[in-house]
């Protein structure tokens, strides 16, 4: 079992910066790709970045140049730096694993920005 607790969600007015945070928990060393997903009201859920094992980064074309995903091993945490951020990027953001064929979410954590 893997246990995904993400943080660093808020209000902020457009153009201002967030770091979101996932805290990773139980196997996983089972994991093999991480990544955070979003889903705004009245909206399916939709892939925003992920990150491999390895290191290599996958962003959707909606954030390339304003986000970086990137993941401190040491400290089993993955992270979603945003900037310029637009009022389109309200949405709940949930952090994700695969672990062979399962798939771990957090609880999600929400991300407002007012414009």
């Amino acid at each position: 079992q893997v246990q995904l607790v993400e943080s660093g969600g808020g209000l902020v007015q457009a153009g201002g910066s967030l770091r979101l945070s996932c805290a990773a928990s139980g196997s996983i060393f089972s994991i093999n790709a991480m990544g955070w997903y979003r889903q705004a009201p009245g909206k399916q859920r939709e892939w925003v970045a992920s990150i491999t094992s390895g290191g290599n980064t996958f962003y959707v074309d909606s954030v390339k140049g304003r986000c970086t995903i990137s993941r401190d091993n040491a400290k089993n945490t993955v992270y979603l730096q945003m900037n310029s951020l637009k009022a389109e990027d309200t949405a709940v953001y949930f952090c994700h694993g695969r672990a062979g064929p399962t798939d771990y979410w957090g609880q999600g954590t929400q991300v407002t920005v007012s414009s």
